[in-house]
């Protein structure tokens, strides 16, 4: 008897829109504790955890299955920087005990914020050739990471942390639009929300 051998190709649908409402979501609720219209990190744990971890680590793994290099790293290197604050911000509480609270040096954040804007900047180089409202939201993410590392070093403090506060309550505007774009074209089958061309600078 002839066995044959049937592959069963699984489709996996574009994982940007739930990456893009991820971000979206925790920069807007960061930002309004930047703002200064929320105190007190506790209830930013869960958010950050979720919304700002799960949600991306869930589009970086299905971008994987899609062989997408650029958008695996980038939803895999900001879905691990929501979970590393998450905790981060659980230290500081005390959540792990008084010893790690009291053993916690706060410069620690700009050395990694310092981290991050170097591997967004890679990041902002690769998105030229992605689309323009990517582009937009990694050149605001640069703009991010600055007025954190600066603020966190003391250096013009509130300035920096304006220009953090700002840049993110923009980078969850245009990450909103984007999940709305990358969900309502697909779902249309047409352009319903341009996003705009790659720029066609590394790319011919």
């Amino acid at each position: 008897m002839k066995h044959e051998n049937t592959h069963v190709q699984i489709v996996v649908a574009d994982p940007s829109a739930l990456g893009l409402f991820g971000l979206a979501m925790i920069t807007l609720v960061a930002s309004a504790y930047k703002f200064g219209f929320l105190t007190g990190v506790s209830l930013l744990v869960p958010w950050a955890i979720v919304l700002g971890s799960i949600a991306q680590l869930i589009a970086c793994v299905n971008d994987m299955k899609h062989n997408n290099v650029f958008g695996a790293t980038a939803f895999g290197g900001y879905g691990l920087f929501w979970m590393a604050m998450a905790f981060s911000w659980m230290i500081d509480l005390g959540v792990f005990g008084v010893g790690m609270k009291g053993a916690a040096d706060s410069k620690a954040y700009a050395f990694a914020y310092v981290g991050y804007l170097i591997f967004t900047l890679v990041m902002t180089i690769g998105a030229v050739e992605t689309n323009k409202m990517l582009l937009i939201v990694f050149i605001l993410i640069d703009f991010l990471f600055i007025g954190l590392a600066l603020s966190t070093f003391g250096i013009m403090k509130h300035e920096m942390h304006m220009l953090a506060a700002y840049s993110e309550i923009l980078i969850s505007l245009v990450g909103f639009y984007g999940f709305a774009g990358n969900v309502l074209n697909k779902h249309f089958g047409r352009e319903f929300l341009p996003l705009g061309k790659p720029l066609g600078i590394f790319k011919k």
